[in-house]
């Protein structure tokens, strides 16, 4: 791409540099996603699972642009011949589809008079029509029934969840967290960026 990058991806990239995970390759499908679009607020968000044998790693970029909310996600996956690859996947979301922005603050000392102090903060961001369901075999509880009781499921909007803790990622990158929800909440409440 021949734009050249604005302060904020300039702060973009150095935060995709500071994930440590494939930065050359989140912010390439971030650029292809945002087009001739200028970056107006962004939130970078790594996370590292384990489980008895295995660590994954991933990372979720949250980019907004003058018209879009662009999700860029990026994951590890199996390579040929046991070499690294990963999976990058963006969605570029218009910001008038945005369905909800649903913000819980984790506060600390709720009671103390000198203002709110957010000590996590997880982000929601519902968008479009489709939803996906999640279904499981129904039981009636007891451990001895054989009866077919069907199925049930939970409805799940199409978008994104992160949650950011001040204990586990950081002051800074809270406070990053909760400028990005903010600038995405006036933004989407008008149908453009803020």
């Amino acid at each position: 791409m021949s734009r050249v990058p604005t302060d904020l991806a300039k702060k973009l990239r150095a935060d995709l540099d500071h994930a440590g995970y494939y930065p050359d390759v989140v912010e390439g499908v971030i650029n292809i996603a945002l087009g001739d679009e200028p970056v107006t607020s962004f939130l970078v968000h790594p996370e590292t699972t384990f489980d008895e044998t295995e660590v994954f790693r991933h990372l979720t970029a949250l980019v907004l642009s003058p018209t879009r909310l662009v999700v860029a996600h990026v994951d590890d996956a199996p390579g040929a011949d046991d070499r690294q690859a990963a999976l990058a996947t963006t969605d570029s979301v218009a910001l008038g589809q945005v369905r909800s922005v649903t913000l819980t603050h984790g506060v600390s000392e709720p009671t103390r008079g000198s203002g709110m102090q957010t000590q996590e903060l997880t982000l929601a961001i519902s968008w479009g029509t489709a939803q996906s369901v999640d279904l499981q075999p129904a039981s009636c509880g007891d451990p001895d029934c054989e009866a077919d009781h069907g199925y049930t499921g939970t409805l799940v909007p199409e978008g994104v969840e992160l949650r950011v803790s001040a204990q586990a990622e950081g002051s800074g990158a809270l406070h990053g967290a909760l400028e990005f929800a903010h600038v995405l909440s006036t933004a989407t409440s008008r149908g453009q960026s803020a």
